[in-house]
Formats: C-alpha cells, sequence, structure tokens
C-alpha cells in the first residue's frame, strides 16, 4: 500500500486522488467532535446560527481526548466508534465538512453523501490512544467547554496516520475486506 502526506484542510482535488486502502499521513488542522457535539453542530445550523469554526474544507476527528498529562499538549486521544455520528454527518458533509476520522464503518446514508458531497471517510485505530496523541503537536478547546472531553478542540497535527474507509468513487474498505475473507473461506 502507498502512503501520501496531506494537509488539513484537505484540497477538493487531493479528496479526488484518494482511493480506498490508501494510507495518509495528514499534518495541519483538524477538529474534534463526538455525537454531542455533531447535536449542537446541527442545532445551531438549525437556528441559522453562526458555527464556532467555519465547516468548509474541514476535518473532523471522532475523539474525546484525555486530559494532558504535565508537560503534553493533550492525553491520549483515540477515535470512537463513527456510527455514533451517522445520523448527523451528512448535513454536516452538505455543510461543508470535506473528511472524517474515526473507527468502524459507515452506514448507506454516509456512503452515498460521502460520494455526493465529494468528502472521504478515514479509519484510524481504535486502542492507539497514546500513540496517535504523538501526532498532535497543540490542543485548545473552540466551543462546547461544558461538555468536557466532548467539547470540540481544535487541534495542529503533524503525520498523522490513517488509512482512506470511504472514498468519492464509493469504495468501501470494510465491505471490501469482507469480500476478501469470504473468497480466502472458499
Amino acid at each position: 500500500m502507498k502512503t501520501i502526506n496531506i494537509s488539513s484542510p484537505i484540497d477538493a482535488e487531493i479528496i479526488a486522488k484518494l482511493t480506498v486502502g490508501t494510507q495518509v499521513l495528514i499534518s495541519g488542522v483538524i477538529y474534534t467532535a463526538r455525537d454531542m457535539a455533531h447535536r449542537r453542530l446541527i442545532q445551531a445550523l438549525d437556528k441559522g446560527e453562526r458555527l464556532p469554526f467555519d465547516l468548509d474544507g474541514q476535518t473532523l476527528y471522532y475523539v474525546g481526548p484525555s486530559p494532558a498529562p504535565p508537560g503534553k499538549v493533550i492525553g491520549s486521544a483515540g477515535p470512537t466508534t463513527s456510527s455514533r455520528m451517522d445520523i448527523y454527518t451528512p448535513r454536516l458533509l452538505a455543510a461543508g465538512v470535506r473528511a472524517m476520522i474515526g473507527k468502524g464503518s459507515r452506514s448507506p446514508e454516509v456512503r452515498q453523501a460521502i460520494q455526493k458531497h465529494k468528502a472521504v471517510y478515514l479509519a484510524t485505530i481504535g486502542g492507539a490512544g497514546a500513540l496517535l496523541a504523538r501526532a498532535i503537536k497543540q490542543a485548545e478547546v473552540i466551543a462546547y467547554e461544558d461538555m468536557g472531553t466532548g467539547a470540540i478542540f481544535r487541534l495542529e497535527v503533524e503525520g498523522f496516520p490513517a488509512i482512506v474507509a470511504n472514498d468519492i468513487y464509493g469504495g468501501d474498505l470494510f465491505e471490501q475486506g469482507k469480500r476478501e475473507y469470504q473468497r480466502e473461506r472458499k
């Protein structure tokens, strides 16, 4: 498998080059958001309120990081299960989000929205939060501080590892893996 370096926010031209199975190292700015933050973002959109950051072209990382230990910018920062955000994802993609990072597969509705809005879903390794935190160079709460680790953080990352799990062409790494497993079992 090839590995490519990408910057976030991710340009549409780069999204078009990202296909299922491509390993990426992300540098730049990403935002954290779990289900409660997603709900608040949707509520703000519904009310026509100003959002805490511009969604256009942004990357959302589904994580609730642990508090930073002394001398560190963040604690453990492993992904949460992405399907928890599926109910909100199509709307956020329509509002401009271009990439999402999490763990696990996505619903058919999210996969369709990824294609429609020319976005990408990137998977990273659950259980590797301490390792993933090493790629986070700065972390700052920018919204919903009352939610603790569920607040929205602005993260500056360098070489954050992920793999393309769903692309704009309808590719699905999880379905591909199931098919390959079935072929091997025959």
